[in-house]
């Protein structure tokens, strides 16, 4: 019985690292950032403000941040991942800002 469930496991497990070498997380990260526009939607529709506008980071870009409302959690990666925030800046609106991120790698031996 312990052979079937590891081999089981063992096999969940290779499917994952497919589905991720296979853009997996970029879907993964999709999903999560369609998620989080529909919450950010309800949560901008019960304060009576517009619902956040998407945004691509640029380098050098100037932000005006008073309030971090959600972040899209980064997918754990060895390398550079997508993720994004939703902040409420000086004037009340709300903004979504998608970024690049260094993955945290879990081999890095530390």
């Amino acid at each position: 019985m312990q052979l079937i469930k590891w081999m089981t496991f063992a096999g969940v497990m290779a499917m994952s690292v497919n589905a991720l070498a296979e853009g997996g997380g970029d879907r993964t990260f999709e999903r999560a950032f369609s998620a989080n526009a529909k919450a950010m939607e309800q949560y901008a529709a019960e304060r009576g403000k517009a619902a956040p506008v998407v945004k691509e980071y640029e380098y050098g870009m100037k932000l005006d941040v008073v309030k971090i409302v959600s972040v899209v959690k980064p997918q754990p990666a060895c390398s550079v991942v997508p993720t994004a925030m939703t902040y409420e800046d000086s004037q009340g609106q709300l903004n979504t800002l998608r970024y690049s991120v260094a993955g945290v790698c879990r081999n890095s031996g530390g």
